[in-house]
């Protein structure tokens, strides 16, 4: 991902990227008639391979590289480059990459308007598929290289509100959803897109949740885009 700016146009056209350019009400559905049809994200959905979970043992978080790492060569970090693409009025520390400031209008989890300042923790870079989720469904048998890239791409990284996040914790769309409702079919439209880029599975109640959400916006797209699913052989060592 190159170098980002902040601002109120880059923030909406992130946010309509993920959401699929559907616009959605406050009971996440599409506003479109539901016909028990299917658009391109119910259709992953349905698509993805139905397993069990597998035990979280041996996971750590350092098992996915090091926090942060700067995998696309654009000397940010990555937090700093997702606070630059999601939030408006973006202000720096150091010119152009450590990011100070910035309005998260609206968070897309809770709905509300947080100020980020850096320091403190009302704003959290949210894995949309968790970490300690993915290791449970794949990510434990890949190398260090898959694994790093998908910490750090940006189709898994979203700005959100910081308390709203950690009661999310590693939860699946079996076990969470965003409170605002209007946001659900993007944010499980997100999990699919991911989980299908690296071949993660699913559980049977999860594939079950992800449907009954997505069945009813049927227009929901599936977001692509985000970095290759290998890391750069420099960051490989562990």
């Amino acid at each position: 991902m190159g170098r980002l700016r902040g601002g109120a146009a880059t923030a909406a056209v992130v946010m309509l990227a993920v959401a699929g350019c559907t616009e959605l009400q406050t009971d996440g559905s599409s506003g479109a008639e539901n016909t028990g049809g299917g658009g391109a994200a119910l259709a992953a959905a349905k698509s993805l391979t139905v397993k069990g979970r597998a035990p979280k043992t041996g996971y750590a978080r350092d098992r996915f590289g090091t926090a942060w790492a700067d995998t696309d060569s654009n000397s940010c970090d990555t937090r700093d480059d997702i606070l630059q693409r999601d939030l408006k009025d973006v202000k720096f520390t150091d010119g152009d990459c450590k990011v100070s400031y910035g309005l998260l209008e609206p968070d897309p989890y809770s709905g509300k308007d947080i100020t980020y300042r850096r320091g403190r923790s009302q704003v959290d870079i949210d894995h949309i598929v968790a970490l300690s989720d993915a290791w449970q469904k794949g990510a434990k048998y890949w190398d260090a290289g898959k694994r790093i890239a998908l910490a750090n791409d940006p189709l898994n990284l979203i700005a959100v509100d910081a308390s709203t996040n950690r009661g999310k914790g590693d939860g699946d769309t079996a076990t969470w959803l965003p409170p605002d409702k209007s946001y659900r079919c993007a944010y499980v439209a997100a999990q699919v897109a991911v989980k299908k880029k690296y071949g993660l599975w699913v559980t049977a109640s999860e594939q079950a949740a992800m449907k009954k959400v997505l069945v009813a916006c049927p227009n929901q797209k599936l977001p692509s885009g985000g970095n290759p699913t290998k890391a750069p052989e420099r960051f490989h060592a562990r």
